[in-house]
């Protein structure tokens, strides 16, 4: 695999002017390249924002950032003052949430109800994550906010529904305790639950923009959110079944039959529908899009959440013809989210390519998951699989940068990041070589 970027073709400059242009390439003929660069429906280009990108004379870029001490950092992390912010002030938010949320379930479930609870938790749990890691492979969130967004399900937005829970239900009066509970499970629940795991996700989208760029991050983001919430709802449930009955272990082994195996993605897939919407609004880069966003992602979430929480009798019916399809939808939806993902990282890098920064057959390698298997094997041999991962994962960022600047949106700001990241390109090009 060559490890040195490619001379840029004849005619082409080193660098792009201040409007983006190139030398030799007529205005008219943008429009032509922005179809061109719109190789899938995630993503879109509009003609007008169009520009190549910036080429490379073959030396070193200067640097534009303080220099790179002890290596390079391999998620290429830049911090701001929204995530500090955000770090700060969710740390300080799962706090506070757990003087009421913990003291909550140990009243529901005891202390040993609670340990139990707690333990079977994990495995539904698991699965979530290892989903997530599944779908997040192709460009890996920051651990930090992923953190951010299991705890804020598991605590935060708990908190916030035990919150509103006694408010929500004073605005109806019911002498019946069966329609009490009823309401309680199919319209306060869905609202109040969606609405408080999907206040997690605006926050991360105002504060954390630059990695909540697109519906892939939306979803991951999401089922994170959703499987924290779904952890410490089920530790609720598994911890009353030891607690309250006079036969735990039957108790226990049929609600963890359906909560842990039948459904231990429902709140995922609730969520995840507000996440998608939120994803495709983080294209736009505008706070009034993804505020709207929220509350029309909510309505989905909403229904879906009302309809598990509405069967009756006919359970295992409904569960066979509607939740089950919804299910695979679910799977078939972050399947195409996916190879979209990936067709609009090669078709970036394929530009980067022609400006002279990679060879056409480095791009295979770096923008195709059969590609990426190839290097990793290739560098193993080398004892540098840990530096070719996370060249790798520079060049997918790299990609998703340029998205960015193809937006329209904060063009100079995301340029500026793209000069810091093709100067790491070059460090960790020059590291996989050895």
């Amino acid at each position: 695999m060559s490890m040195h970027p490619q001379q840029p073709h004849s005619g082409e400059s080193g660098h792009t002017g201040e409007g983006g242009g190139r030398p030799g390439l007529s205005a008219g003929s943008q429009p032509a390249l922005a179809r061109q660069a719109n190789p899938s429906w995630m993503g879109r280009v509009e003609p007008r924002f169009y520009r190549p990108a910036p080429g490379n004379a073959g030396a070193p870029l200067p640097s534009v950032g303080p220099p790179l001490q002890g290596g390079v950092d391999s998620n290429g992390r830049m911090r701001s003052a929204g995530l500090l912010a955000l770090m700060v002030g969710g740390a300080a938010l799962v706090f506070l949430s757990l003087f009421l949320v913990v003291p909550f379930l140990l009243a529901n479930t005891g202390v040993g109800g609670f340990g139990v609870g707690f333990v079977v938790s994990l495995i539904p749990l698991t699965a979530v994550l290892l989903t997530v890691h599944a779908i997040d492979r192709w460009e890996p969130e920051p651990k930090r906010l992923l953190f951010f967004a299991f705890t804020w399900g598991a605590a935060v937005s708990v908190a916030v529904t035990l919150l509103i829970q006694p408010v929500f239900a004073l605005t109806f009066q019911f002498s019946d305790v069966a329609d009490l509970q009823t309401y309680m499970a199919t319209v306060q629940a869905p609202v109040v639950e969606e609405f408080a795991k999907s206040l997690g996700l605006l926050v991360l989208l105002l504060l954390a923009r630059k990695h909540f760029d697109g519906p892939v991050d939306g979803v991951v983001f999401a089922f994170t959110i959703a499987g924290g919430f779904a952890f410490t709802e089920n530790i609720l449930y598994f911890g009353r079944a030891i607690a309250e009955s006079a036969s735990p272990a039957t108790d226990l082994a049929q609600i963890f039959l359906l909560r842990g195996v039948m459904s231990p993605f429902a709140h995922a897939i609730f969520t995840g529908t507000t996440g998608l919407i939120m994803g495709f609004a983080a294209r736009r880069w505008h706070s009034g899009a993804s505020v709207a966003a929220f509350f029309v992602g909510l309505l989905p979430a909403m229904l879906l959440h009302n309809r598990w929480n509405s069967m009756g009798e006919g359970f295992l019916g409904e569960y066979i013809l509607i939740q089950v399809p919804i299910f695979v939808l679910a799977v078939i939806g972050v399947i195409l989210l996916r190879v979209a993902e990936n067709r609009l990282t090669r078709q970036r890098l394929l530009e980067y390519s022609a400006a002279g920064w990679f060879s056409p057959a480095e791009v295979e390698l770096l923008a195709t998951p059969r590609g990426r298997r190839t290097a990793l094997h290739w560098a193993a041999g080398y004892n540098r699989r840990p530096q070719m991962k996370s060249f790798l994962q520079a060049a997918t960022q790299l990609a998703f940068i340029r998205q960015r600047i193809l937006s329209g949106r904060d063009i100079a700001l995301h340029q500026a990041e793209e000069q810091r990241q093709l100067h790491r390109i070059i460090v960790l090009r020059a590291a996989v070589a050895g």
